[in-house]
């Protein structure tokens, strides 16, 4: 049996634990990139963006493995070789940039998956698009995402 004033170190530790997890998960991914960049720059890093387009900061994962050869909520088999998104809003067909701001890494995906909708920006990525970003493996990423064009 235990002593009472071990299990309250021992509690204590426990929740101490808890607390820095906590931190961790809800702490910048990289205290560098909390700049924002402004829309009128985005918008000139590409010429073949929507019109009137804005550029939206949040975050990024990618499918789990369970999905691959699933149908998606467009009807079309998931790929994780092709370059697709899940987003919780964007009509199917739309074309995004993405870029990670960890490493400028960028890529160009079309959406065709609805994923949950979320307090925050959120995108859900293919493996291969993961990849091309430089997170796959690391299962989430600070992102930027612009529309190049639409459906």
């Amino acid at each position: 049996m235990i002593p009472a004033e071990q299990k309250v170190k021992l509690l204590l530790l426990v929740i101490g634990c808890q607390l820095i997890l906590i931190a961790a998960v809800c702490s910048p991914l990289n205290a560098k990139e909390t700049a924002r960049p402004k829309t009128s720059a985005i918008l000139q890093m590409n010429s073949s963006l929507v019109k009137n387009a804005k550029s939206v900061i949040g975050k990024a994962t990618y499918y789990a493995k369970r999905y691959n050869g699933r149908r998606t909520s467009s009807g079309a088999i998931e790929n994780p070789h092709l370059l697709t998104a899940a987003h919780p809003a964007l009509p199917f067909g739309t074309r995004l940039e993405v870029k990670n701001l960890a490493n400028n890494q960028l890529v160009v995906v079309t959406v065709n998956d609805r994923c949950p909708k979320r307090d925050f920006a959120y995108i859900d990525l293919s493996r291969e698009a993961a990849r091309r970003l430089g997170f796959l493996g690391r299962g989430i990423a600070r992102v930027q995402w612009i529309e190049v064009s639409k459906k």
